[in-house]
């Protein structure tokens, strides 16, 4: 069998049909939660992966590779010291849950208080998710997470995007706006400035997300 990534697909191995064998990806088809994550995830054999939930359906994709990292990693450089001053806290990939059957890891977070330990963000505790955008996950970092953490109430959406072959970084700030959409807040793009208050004080160049 295959499992449905964002515009792709990861290759799984096939149920053992006929021997009894419990298989977590065919059996628990569209009813994932949290709480059965917890029991069956990673599953065992599969490359590392992220694992998130649309609906009860299970979302597979690979890590990202070395320009997502690093720009992800640089975001929380600069994320952090100002939204510790707000008593915020920024992170690397987390479980935000977005609803009973529904959660995401996005590349970076700021949450309102420290996670101390915890497994499950509720996403009620989430200030910021951002997602570094890659080929194989454009639909769902430009559409899918973006509605489903707008319908969840986050306020903020950030979205990166870089490429090395072009010299481009682009940064979009969403906030969501009175009717509970996400508006754009601010963006830029490299060799430009991005400056924003809300929801802490920012201000640098998106080219500072391409290493050297």
């Amino acid at each position: 069998m295959s499992t449905v990534v964002a515009e792709g697909v990861i290759p799984v191995a096939a149920p053992a049909y006929g021997t009894g064998a419990f298989d977590p990806l065919v059996e628990l088809h569209g009813v994932w939660t949290p709480d059965l994550a917890d029991r069956y995830l990673p599953i065992p054999g599969m490359p590392p992966v992220k694992y998130e939930c649309q609906d009860g359906h299970l979302i597979v994709s690979p890590y990202e590779g070395s320009a997502n990292t690093y720009a992800a990693y640089r975001m929380l450089t600069l994320m952090e010291p100002p939204a510790r001053r707000m008593g915020c806290r920024a992170y690397p990939t987390l479980n935000v849950q977005l609803g009973v059957n529904r959660w995401i890891q996005p590349d970076f977070a700021v949450l309102d208080e420290p996670a101390r330990g915890r497994v499950w963000i509720p996403a009620q505790r989430a200030r910021l998710v951002g997602e570094c955008v890659s080929p194989s996950s454009r639909v769902a970092d430009r559409i899918d997470k973006p509605t489903m953490c707008a319908e969840a109430g986050i306020e903020y959406f950030m979205r990166v995007e870089v490429s090395y072959t072009k010299g481009h970084a682009e940064i979009v700030l969403l906030r969501l706006d009175e009717h509970g959409t996400y508006e754009v807040h601010t963006k830029a793009l490299a060799g430009s400035t991005f400056t924003t208050q809300e929801p802490f004080p920012l201000s640098f160049d998106p080219a500072e997300l391409l290493e050297d």
